[in-house]
């Protein structure tokens, strides 16, 4: 999915400076060589990175390569791993340290840089000054009420290429924040537990912002935009009466909020275009539910009673609506055995359509670290592999890489399994592409393993030195 951070900072600079937009996973095989011609084509004065934990070590290499070719530029970082983990890039050449949500504290740097003014009063923000850094007072997260927080710049973009199914797939986002406290969540961290919301005005004119620019597919990249669900419908009736509704729309949700919600929810949804839905089903067991903390999130109500699990509820309501289930599961916590972790993989092959399965990932400063690390259960500290499907922790019964494995052997087949809805919604571009998208899910099989006459385990192991091989991004 495009970033839609990067177009959100670039909508919200003043309109005089020239802002360029490169989401580098669209150049992930010629890093260095974007890199290098947007510095010499565009000659910046300031280039700002936003950065995730697997990406850190890219980032450190990308600012060494910025610094030979601009030594006098100046660096900004932002994002999850520099808002959570700042310590981490005192030593990488970095000149500010945007905390936080960006686009106001990114907007104010600008302007103290331009007009060779002091930072010391932008909030949000943490800077060298010579001889050490100095962390300003945060940010508190913004409530979207007003129009302090400008619309994106997808203009900025010059890269381009993001598809979805052979569609052009863009995001916006209609709110910030959850309320919940998920002990693998990074965004609670970084805001705190809250919930703001944009105007429909606003959300329709980015809709239509998106599909002006050619997306016919758009993801909803709400942290939670269940939390409300009564908003969540009159958004629908909006899209609809806008004329919207033609459009594929893709929404992260709550299981308890469609399982309690979907006898109107869902067919609303349906007529407003929404075909994927992303369910944060996290785990079928309520042993697993309880450590990641993810037990209330998924809870059915009845008469204001909990009465279970609200998943296979809110999958029925989903699939018997049109529309399919993408099903986010985390495996891997540290009481699973292989036969918890088999009961998860065989619910997803029954009944998710679309397989979107992690290991738990001890991300800075959340919760489900610190557990990790207490219990000894961290294997691997090697960030660049901290992507949610490299198991970097074992479990009480399993090591990292058994744990991997099955999640790995399980869930090329689960894919192949929506081909055919894939190749019903876009047969050019199965026909076309098809064998590209199936070459990279089996990524590691050879014609030996294909007669049988190798193990899985020696795929699993070709497999995982390719991706050792492609996260050598710079």
């Amino acid at each position: 999915m495009p970033n839609g951070a990067l177009t959100s900072l670039a909508g919200n600079v003043d309109p005089h400076h020239r802002v360029a937009v490169a989401d580098l996973i669209l150049a992930h095989r010629e890093v260095r060589e974007t890199v290098t011609r947007l510095v010499r084509e565009l000659n910046p004065e300031v280039v700002g990175l936003s950065i995730m934990t697997f990406q850190r070590r890219t980032a450190g290499r990308i600012i060494d390569l910025v610094r030979a070719m601009r030594p006098g530029v100046k660096i900004v970082v932002g994002g999850y791993d520099p808002s959570l983990a700042p310590e981490a890039y005192e030593n990488m050449g970095v000149d500010y340290l945007v905390r936080s949500e960006g686009e106001v504290t990114f907007r104010e740097l600008l302007r103290a840089i331009e007009q060779n003014s002091g930072v010391e009063q932008i909030c949000g923000l943490s800077w060298w000054n010579g001889e050490s850094w100095v962390h300003n007072p945060a940010r508190p997260p913004h409530r979207l009420e007003d129009k302090e927080i400008r619309p994106p710049n997808r203009d900025a973009r010059v890269l381009k290429g993001y598809t979805l199914i052979g569609r052009q797939v863009d995001v916006i986002e209609t709110s910030r924040g959850c309320t919940f406290d998920c002990s693998f969540c990074s965004i609670i961290e970084m805001r705190g537990r809250n919930f703001h919301t944009y105007s429909f005005d606003r959300v329709l004119a980015d809709i239509r912002d998106a599909y002006d620019h050619g997306a016919r597919t758009i993801f909803l990249v709400d942290d939670n935009i269940t939390l409300n669900v009564r908003r969540f419908e009159a958004l629908c009736e909006a899209i609809i009466a806008a004329g919207l509704h033609k459009i594929d729309y893709f929404v992260q949700a709550m299981t308890s909020a469609i399982a309690n919600h979907g006898e109107t929810l869902a067919p609303l949804m349906r007529r407003a275009g929404f075909r994927y839905v992303f369910l944060g089903i996290e785990n079928i067991l309520e042993s697993d539910l309880q450590f990641l903390k993810a037990s209330a999130k998924n809870t059915e109500r009845t008469n204001g009673h909990n009465t279970g699990n609200a998943t296979l509820k809110a999958i029925d309501y989903i699939r018997s609506n049109q529309m399919y289930v993408v099903g986010g599961l985390i495996v891997g916590s540290p009481g699973d055995t292989r036969e918890s972790i088999e009961a998860n993989l065989e619910f997803a092959r029954r009944y998710v359509d679309w397989p979107y399965i992690q290991h738990p990932t001890p991300y800075p400063r959340t919760p489900m670290t610190k557990d990790f690390r207490d219990q000894g259960l961290i294997m691997n500290e090697r960030l660049e592999e901290y992507d949610g499907t490299t198991a970097v922790v074992r479990t009480e019964h399993l090591p990292a890489e058994e744990v991997e494995f099955m999640r790995w052997k399980a869930e090329r087949w689960m894919k192949v399994h929506h081909v055919p809805v894939a190749l019903k919604h876009d047969p050019k571009f199965v026909l076309t592409t098809g064998w590209k998208m199936l070459a990279h899910t089996f990524r590691g099989r050879s014609i030996r393993s294909a007669l049988g006459l190798e193990s899985e385990k020696k795929v699993f192991e070709r497999y995982r030195e390719i991706r050792r091989a492609e996260r050598e991004y710079v």
